[in-house]
């Protein structure tokens, strides 16, 4: 059920009512968007009778969408979310850009000046590696923390980087400005919760077969610790296709964009595993209404020791960028 307050109505009013609806056994969160206070309640045998008097409420109904705090139903307007002053969401679109791995000093370094002269708004970086198989680079944990960190202050730019476990959680938001989970562990709810009580912004990529409803129940899960900075991210999906590393869904961003009021990014390098295929996907990312792009860079590709084949150089991030701002002028 979602209660909507009047326009002149004080926060205490809707604290107030935050309360009153506690005291009854409901499940309720407190939503403030574009000047007007909402509260959801997401569970609790409440009646529209026993919330409709209460000072400066508007209007009682129903919310039917089974994800509650992500949907429009609840927050018709666009969640911009504000990275040391990059937004992301509701504007120009962003480009998150770094190595898949935290290498070693040099690569970082290197990787974050391409970064930055091309023109990205965050630095992405790996320290920590899900891999298929154990006997992969794993990431140098918190060594590469702390060398992305540094290579991000360093050219002024926010960090972006995954975060596998909740045991790592309170070490790896010391160091980054959004913490990434990842598609394996997109229906991880405990690392989910744990990530929305941490206090940074959230970048949820979808799961490798999940659908539409469950990448955005997943959100839920982090919107109900009452962390709004979530952002979503399509990275391709499992079907029967084997000349793509995935499949990039861009129905799924077109769908989360009209159901949901967060920001969606799109990570083609891992939709496609093919750097001639992450350009043109991009551009038509932003022109299908995505929020912008993450890719996967490297000074030397071909010494990589993750994901090299699908790592773009200086001057194609350069040219990325240059169809991301074309894709967002067709919308």
């Amino acid at each position: 059920m979602l209660v909507t307050f009047s326009s002149d109505a004080t926060e205490a009013e809707a604290a107030g009512a935050l309360d009153h609806l506690k005291a009854k056994g409901a499940n309720a969160i407190l939503v403030p968007a574009a000047g007007v206070w909402r509260i959801v309640i997401l569970s609790g045998q409440i009646a529209p009778e026993d919330i409709g008097f209460l000072p400066g409420v508007q209007e009682v109904r129903p919310v039917l969408s089974p994800f509650k705090l992500a949907s429009r139903e609840t927050c018709p307007e666009d969640t911009v979310v504000n990275v040391a002053g990059v937004k992301i969401g509701g504007g120009q679109p962003v480009v998150i850009a770094g190595p898949c791995a935290v290498e070693d000093e040099e690569q970082t370094y290197k990787a974050a000046l391409m970064v930055k002269a091309a023109g990205a708004h965050l630095l992405r970086g790996g320290a920590y590696k899900p891999r298929t198989s154990p006997y992969s680079f794993q990431g140098l944990g918190r060594r590469g923390l702390e060398i992305l960190a540094e290579a991000g202050r360093s050219v002024g730019l926010p960090v972006v980087t995954e975060v596998v476990a909740t045991d790592d959680l309170e070490l790896v938001s010391i160091y980054a400005d959004v913490l990434q989970i990842g598609a394996r562990n997109m229906q991880n709810f405990a690392l989910l919760a744990a990530a929305g009580k941490a206090g940074k912004p959230i970048l949820l990529k979808r799961g490798l077969s999940a659908t539409i409803e469950e990448w955005l129940m997943a959100a839920e899960y982090i919107l109900k610790t009452g962390n709004r900075q979530v952002i979503l991210c399509e990275r391709g999906i499992r079907t029967f296709e084997t000349l793509t590393r995935n499949t990039l869904d861009l129905s799924a961003v077109v769908a989360a964009k009209v159901y949901s009021h967060l920001p969606v990014l799109v990570d083609p390098s891992h939709a496609t595993g093919l750097p001639e295929l992450i350009i043109p996907l991009s551009r038509a990312a932003t022109a299908a209404g995505a929020d912008g792009v993450m890719v996967e860079v490297h000074p030397e590709p071909c010494e990589a020791k993750c994901d090299g084949f699908q790592a773009l150089t200086a001057k194609e991030l350069s040219q990325l960028i240059e169809e991301v701002r074309k894709g967002a002028e067709c919308r």
